[in-house]
C-alpha cells in the first residue's frame, strides 16, 4: 500500500507506476542545450604555452566556432594532485572564421591549486561572470616542475 494518494476520476488512488503523481506546469520551463565540445588527455609539463591540444602555435585556437555558446564548462580530472597553471584566452572571427586581429583577449589566468578536500577533480566556467559568445578560445596549461596527466571535457552551453 502506498502512502500517497491522489484523486483520479473522483476516487483516491495510491500512487503507482501505472497511477503516478500528476504534475502541473507551473510557468515556463527554461532549458539550455549543452554540446560536448572537446575530451582530451594532455601531458602537462613546463612548456609555455602548450594548449589542451599539445600545440604550441599561439595563433593557433584550441576550440573553434564556439560563437553559439554563451558559456564553456571545462571539467578536468588531473592524475594526481598536483597545482596546474591556466591561461584562457579568447576572439572574434569573421564570416569566414578568420579572426578579426592578431593574438588574444586573455579572460582568465590562474591555477588549478592542490586540494586535499577534492584532490583531482577541477571545474572552471568560461567566462567566469557573464556570456561569452566567443568564437575561438585558446586554453594553455603549465605545471612548475614536472608532469601530469590532464583528462578534459569541455562543454558549449547555449
Amino acid at each position: 500500500m502506498s502512502l500517497i494518494g491522489w484523486l483520479k476520476n473522483n476516487r483516491l488512488v495510491d500512487v503507482t507506476a501505472q497511477d503516478p503523481l500528476p504534475v502541473q506546469q507551473q510557468g515556463a520551463i527554461t532549458t539550455r542545450t549543452a554540446d560536448t565540445l572537446l575530451v582530451a588527455t594532455t601531458t602537462v609539463d613546463t612548456t609555455a604555452n602548450r594548449d589542451l591540444l599539445g600545440s604550441t602555435a599561439t595563433e593557433l585556437p584550441t576550440l573553434d566556432g564556439c560563437g553559439q555558446y554563451r558559456k564553456l564548462v571545462w571539467l578536468a580530472h588531473r592524475a594526481s594532485n598536483t597545482a596546474i597553471n591556466y591561461t584562457i584566452r579568447a576572439r572574434a572571427t569573421d564570416l569566414a572564421s578568420a579572426p578579426l586581429g592578431s593574438g588574444w583577449q586573455t579572460l582568465a589566468t590562474g591555477t588549478f591549486a592542490a586540494d586535499a578536500t577534492n584532490p583531482n577533480w577541477v571545474r572552471l566556467d568560461i567566462p567566469s561572470a557573464g556570456d561569452g559568445y566567443y568564437d575561438q578560445y585558446r586554453i594553455e596549461v603549465s605545471v612548475a616542475s614536472g608532469t601530469v596527466a590532464l583528462m578534459s571535457k569541455i562543454v558549449g552551453v547555449r
